[in-house]
């Protein structure tokens, strides 16, 4: 069982369709609501200093009980664990359900999926939204595109929390899966669907999903969404013709992070008056993870990294890696050393990335060896230590890929390896996002940034909006 095993995938050249059908989620009531546990921090996001710009924004809520929701929500909500809301899910509630776009900029695990899923639903169930299995296409209210499958099936398992019992259907589709198998799931009804930008612009394109009912446009990983990855696939789709306006939708944006160039960019897909709700710092990291950066040589790094995974024993930790390949070769290494361990990346089959997260989140390998594909949202319980054995080419991804402990009140460790010839150029905002959330800086780091100068203070940067 805890042998590791190559399952990389074989180049296609046009070659074998893809045939993997994912197994159906369980759907039994204990399993759609099984949550994340809270941590004895979680009463600490109430001192978060919140910021929000633009015209007339509506106050924010102090508890559920003031959305007036309907009974069947306030149900799900019960349900699922949500007692008591997040600073970003009391500012952003009642923007969305004022109809104003919104964009939101929150720590890591601090409830960004429930602050733009309660609204929706909420307006979705006050319209009388159904699904019909008779459509020859399928015409989606709201539609949530995120950067991964791995996040994007994980928005919908929460989807299908809000929505229980009631009849709106949410769909989720993704690449490295069989596209018949996605038409049909859209096709037996879909309200709300979570979409993975190709497979949402393929799906589209077969006249399967029709856009004219699109009320709510939600980008997830917001300014991941918008750069050179996916940005020229998101003006694809708000320019198709049936595509709604902007004036004639609710666009919804949210992320940890949001450089000021995206800021710029995600004005083009909103309306003039909408609202940027920021929650502590911009692009700040979440207090509740405990930040190291070693100086580690190049050559110095393998044997670093093997003395703190056996200094942690089986504690769940994910170790970040700059290429596929290293991935691959770091898990099997691992697993000669006694710490098992898999891999996820880019490459890998979809069945075998699903499997892969599930070896993990079980405890059989509690070490996960990713590249970015995993770094940003994946909501994964009992991850303790994140480690870059290399660091990201930038801050953002590093504040997300910390952002995979710490979540939810819950307290972490992230170990971070710098290399003076290779990550000088993460020095800088590296001092910043530390200092910001309180955080030793070290004195070297200080050295290499400002040039040697060891007589600069470092206090906390107020947020000034963007």
């Amino acid at each position: 069982y805890f042998v590791y095993q190559f399952y990389g995938e074989k180049p296609h050249f046009g070659g074998p369709k893809v045939t993997y059908v994912p197994p159906p989620p369980p759907d039994d009531e204990q399993a759609i609501f099984a949550r994340y546990q809270t941590g004895t921090n979680f009463d600490k996001y109430d001192e978060v200093v919140v910021d929000v710009s633009g015209l007339d924004p509506p106050a924010p809520l102090l508890g559920f009980e003031e959305a007036n929701l309907c009974e069947p929500l306030n149900r799900n909500i019960a349900k699922a664990g949500y007692s008591k809301l997040t600073p970003v899910q009391k500012y952003s509630i009642p923007i969305i359900m004022a109809g104003r776009d919104l964009m939101a900029c929150a720590q890591t695990g601090s409830g960004k999926t429930a602050a733009f899923l309660v609204p929706v639903v909420a307006q979705m169930m006050r319209d009388g939204v159904t699904a019909s299995s008779f459509k020859e296409q399928q015409e989606p209210q709201c539609i949530i595109v995120g950067p991964t499958r791995e996040l994007i099936n994980q928005i919908f398992l929460e989807a299908r929390k809000f929505v229980y019992g009631t009849c709106i259907r949410p769909v989720v589709i993704y690449g490295g899966t069989q596209t018949g198998y996605s038409i049909r799931q859209v096709m037996r009804g879909c309200n709300i669907l979570c979409a993975t930008p190709g497979r949402l612009l393929d799906i589209i394109g077969k006249e399967k999903i029709g856009l004219q009912s699109v009320k709510y446009l939600v980008l997830d990983e917001a300014d991941r969404m918008l750069d050179m990855g996916f940005g020229l696939d998101m003006k694809k789709l708000v320019s198709y013709p049936s595509m709604p306006p902007k004036d004639k939708r609710q666009t919804l944006m949210f992320s940890a992070t949001f450089p000021e160039e995206v800021q710029r960019l995600a004005a083009e897909f909103l309306k003039t008056d909408y609202l940027f709700v920021v929650v502590g710092h911009v692009g700040g990291a979440c207090s509740d993870v405990q930040q190291t950066i070693l100086q580690v040589s190049q050559y110095s790094k393998r044997d670093k990294l093997i003395e703190i995974l056996q200094s942690i024993g089986h504690e769940r930790t994910i170790v970040f890696v700059d290429t596929k390949k290293k991935a691959d070769f770091m898990a099997a290494f691992f697993c000669q050393e006694k710490i098992p361990s898999t891999s996820i990346h880019g490459d890998r089959e979809q069945r075998e990335r699903e499997r892969a997260l599930q070896d993990f989140r079980c405890g059989g390998c509690p070490v996960l060896v990713a590249t970015t594909v995993a770094a940003r949202g994946l909501d994964i319980e009992k991850v303790q230590h994140v480690i870059n054995f290399d660091l990201p080419s930038t801050i953002e991804e590093y504040v997300h890929r910390i952002g995979r402990t710490g979540r939810c009140g819950n307290t972490g460790k992230a170990v971070s390896f710098f290399d003076n010839r290779t990550d000088g150029r993460l020095a800088r905002p590296l001092v910043k996002v530390l200092s910001d959330a309180q955080q030793e800086v070290p004195v070297w780091l200080e050295e290499i940034t400002f040039g040697f100068q060891t007589d600069s203070i470092f206090a906390p940067v107020k947020n000034d909006k963007k």
